[in-house]
């Protein structure tokens, strides 16, 4: 258990609960929803199974999660992509949606309680933040500005646009008889018709802001984040599309702060006792401090030095682990990758760095021994020196070599200094002359002299045997 709550771990509530909670309020009221609560239930379920030893059972919710997965992102595809959309905007958080601003809502509402006055259904779509351009079908394009004559004229009956809904985006008229997805609400009451089941199916999915008329019934009411809210007057419906969709006075921008703060308080509430109970989860059983080996390899070293040794090859570290959930320091392939940029020619002793040594999340270093590596180094030179055939076995007794000639003669190493002043030559790899009758072409490959030392050259060189009779 950790002695005390870090600030990080206040932040880590908080971020979730507010991106939850960002989720919660956009999937609100959808089946996206119902099937995270699902799974919510699901995984609880494996949890208890896998904690009273049930293997089977576990071994099956185990084996279905990642099945469960893919079936999930190609299902909600829609709503996933939505997501994403919306946290592109989320600078734009606290601020009211404004497409409003250059409409006449009490004109409008006027138009929309004299069509429900005649008993003619009408559909009204306000664009706010999410695009809708997905959830519209068989629409026609209109980019008109929005008159209350032009939507009298859109929805009378008998005009070629009056069915389907007429979109409202950035003040103007985008498309008219569009056809919105039904919402599947399974206690959606039986008096409404298909009009309120699209108008409650598009802000399901998205914050559209929606009017619908009844045809049978001549009522006005306002659907908002998938409810439908009953509107009795048009000063009433003008009051809240304002609301809804104009702009806020620059002064009510703090009022409206700390309204968002203290709005929906129960769920709120929930999402962070949920949050913080699985943090608890995560983090409550700590996987104490293990001490592990680990090697130590090198980069950035200088191009004009060469590398001789180093001691030690190895550390010994102290990790701390926040959570048990983590995998077992056995799993984890950790080492100890040494800046050498400054290293200079000679005996060098090179700290070595927390940074040094990449940990996984919720693991955190708090020993290495020892903190520094001794890395000698030397003048990194090139020579060219000559290659030496290197053979096996031996010629028939009637014969003898006659003639040896290795090309390239010649061959360039880079290396070491100081190894250039023990060695003269290149050896090949062993050559078996036993069959070498007469003359005979054969290529080999170099052996480097010093695991220090790079042969610049790739291909191997062409050995010409001549063997001639004694």
């Amino acid at each position: 258990m950790s002695p005390a709550i870090r600030p990080q771990d206040i932040a880590d509530i908080i971020i979730m609960s507010f991106l939850v909670y960002l989720l919660y309020t956009w999937f609100r009221n959808t089946r996206a929803l119902q099937v995270v609560i699902g799974l919510l239930v699901l995984g609880l379920i494996y949890v208890v199974t896998k904690n009273l030893g049930l293997l089977m059972t576990s071994w099956v919710f185990q084996e279905l999660g990642t099945v469960l997965f893919v079936l999930i992102i190609v299902i909600f595809q829609t709503e996933i992509r939505q997501a994403l959309y919306r946290f592109s905007l989320l600078s734009n958080l606290f601020e009211r949606p404004g497409n409003g601003g250059r409409l006449d809502f009490m004109a409008l509402s006027t138009e929309i309680f004299s069509l429900a006055s005649v008993r003619t259904g009408a559909l009204l779509v306000f664009q706010r933040r999410d695009h809708l351009d997905e959830y519209l079908l068989h629409g026609v394009p209109l980019d008109s500005v929005v008159t209350p004559q032009l939507l009298g004229t859109i929805f009378r009956n008998g005009t070629p646009l009056h069915d389907g809904a007429a979109v409202i985006a950035d003040g103007r008229i985008t498309q008219a008889s569009c056809h919105l997805p039904l919402s599947v609400k399974a206690e959606f009451p039986h008096h409404y018709g298909t009009r309120h089941r699209a108008a409650i199916g598009i802000t399901e999915r998205s914050d559209a802001v929606v009017v619908v008329v009844s045809e049978e019934r001549g009522e006005v009411s306002l659907a908002v984040e998938g409810e439908l809210q009953p509107v009795h007057t048009a000063e009433q419906l003008s009051e809240k599309l304002v609301m809804l969709l104009a702009l806020p006075a620059p002064e009510a921008v703090s009022v409206s702060v700390r309204e968002r703060l203290l709005r929906d308080p129960l769920p709120k509430l929930s999402i962070v006792l949920l949050v913080i109970i699985c943090w608890a989860v995560i983090t409550a059983r700590q996987g104490g401090i293990v001490s592990m080996t680990i090697p130590i390899k090198f980069h950035n070293l200088p191009d004009n030095l060469a590398f001789m040794t180093s001691t030690p090859e190895e550390v010994e570290v102290r990790l701390k682990f926040f959570s048990s959930l983590i995998d077992s320091p056995k799993h984890l392939d950790l080492v100890a990758d040494v800046n050498l940029a400054r290293v200079k020619e000679g005996a060098n002793h090179v700290p070595i760095h927390g940074e040094d040594i990449k940990l996984p999340l919720g693991v955190t270093l708090t020993e290495i021994r020892p903190g520094a590596v001794k890395v000698i180094t030397d003048r990194k030179v090139r020579r060219d020196l000559p290659v030496r055939l290197k053979t096996r076995g031996k010629l028939p007794s009637n014969f003898h070599l006659k003639k040896v000639r290795i090309e390239p003669a010649k061959v360039t190493l880079e290396g070491p200094a100081h190894f250039f002043r023990q060695v003269s030559a290149v050896d090949t790899e062993e050559l078996n002359i036993e069959n070498f009758i007469g003359d005979s072409r054969v290529e080999v490959g170099l052996v480097p002299p010093s695991p220090q030392v790079r042969i610049l050259r790739q291909a191997p060189v062409l050995v010409r045997v001549s063997a001639a009779k004694r």
